[in-house]
């Protein structure tokens, strides 16, 4: 066993005293070693690099970031943000992020073309309940149906994603022709200034870049997202198979961290609010609709939107979203 110092080699351990100066000293010393335990990860845990698109539904490793629930649970995270699932996607793939958010349609796509990628967690779920995206036109705008929109010229935030199945679907169930219009790829951000410009004449937002445009006076043409289901999973936190089968502790850490995350979350509205603004850079409604976080992965939420992707072309076949998860529920 260790030798337990003498009582004069412990004393010859306290730091001496200098009168007043020395005791200012000390001070000194222990405020930078406050300062240096905050600022280094915690002892253990384990280096993630994590990257998400700055909106509510995928905003939990942020939450998580700012709450400590990933220390809690013994990961030292890093948050990247992204512009987009196809960008995420990509750095998953090149090993250069460990795990990434994207919607179930970029996630079903890449599952097609065989690329190993299982997702882990939920991220956050539409409710038409709360509606937390829809389709919106300018204040000026004349338009008042689907079919005032054949012929026009509509935003998405990406191509051949959620957004194109969304709008497609509601078309075709309204009386509008998805075939005779054109689709721009616009982040949610800048949604109403291109409306404001007339560079296009609808666009399908997300919140909080929704509660912008609303503020600014655009107005809502219809709860769109509602053509897939009441509710469903938007997307999921995912890494690759291979990561998934070497790491299965990181993975199940992570999942808690995520299930932790949307409990706090959907209990505390306005708290999450802030932390959200903080990384969009939009100071949020408080009266906006937040997405529901559900805690863990469940088939029926996500089936409903692989089935879209099948139906509108977007994938080639319809398969059961079980083939997706890491760990079958």
């Amino acid at each position: 066993m260790p030798r337990r110092p003498s009582s004069e080699s412990r004393s010859a351990n306290k730091l001496p005293t200098f009168g007043r100066a020395g005791r200012q000293h000390r001070i000194a010393l222990l405020a930078v070693w406050v300062l240096l335990c905050i600022a280094l990860p915690a002892r253990g845990a384990v280096p993630i690099k994590v990257a998400g698109v700055p909106i509510d539904v995928g905003a939990e490793a942020y939450y998580a970031l700012e709450r400590g629930f990933f220390l809690q649970e013994g990961l030292d995270a890093e948050i990247t943000s992204a512009s987009s699932g196809p960008a995420i996607a990509a750095a998953v793939a090149s090993g250069a992020i460990t795990f990434g958010n994207a919607n179930f349609v970029s996630l079903a796509q890449a599952h097609e073309r065989g690329l190993p990628f299982v997702i882990v967690a939920p991220a956050g779920a539409y409710s038409s309940d709360s509606p937390t995206a829809a389709l919106i036109v300018g204040k000026a705008s004349r338009i008042r149906s689907a079919a005032d929109l054949d012929g026009k010229t509509i935003g998405v935030a990406t191509l051949r994603s959620l957004s194109e199945i969304v709008l497609k679907a509601w078309l075709e169930r309204h009386g509008g022709d998805g075939r005779t219009v054109r689709l721009l790829e616009i982040p949610y951000i800048e949604m109403p200034a291109a409306l404001a410009s007339g560079r296009i004449d609808a666009g399908l937002v997300e919140e909080p870049a929704l509660s912008q445009a609303l503020a600014s006076g655009d107005r809502i043409l219809a709860p769109a997202y509602d053509v897939i289901a009441k509710r469903f999973l938007e997307g999921a936190w995912f890494c690759t198979s291979d990561y998934a089968g070497a790491h299965p502790d990181v993975v199940r850490a992570f999942a808690d961290a995520i299930a932790r995350t949307a409990r706090w979350a959907n209990a505390n509205h306005a708290a999450s609010l802030a932390i959200l603004a903080k990384y969009t850079k939009i100071a949020p409604s408080a009266s906006m609709h937040r997405v529901y976080y559900p805690e863990r992965l469940r088939v029926e939420d996500v089936q409903p939107l692989i089935d879209a992707a099948a139906k509108y072309g977007v994938i080639e076949r319809r398969f059961s979203a079980r083939e997706l998860f890491a760990v079958p529920p």
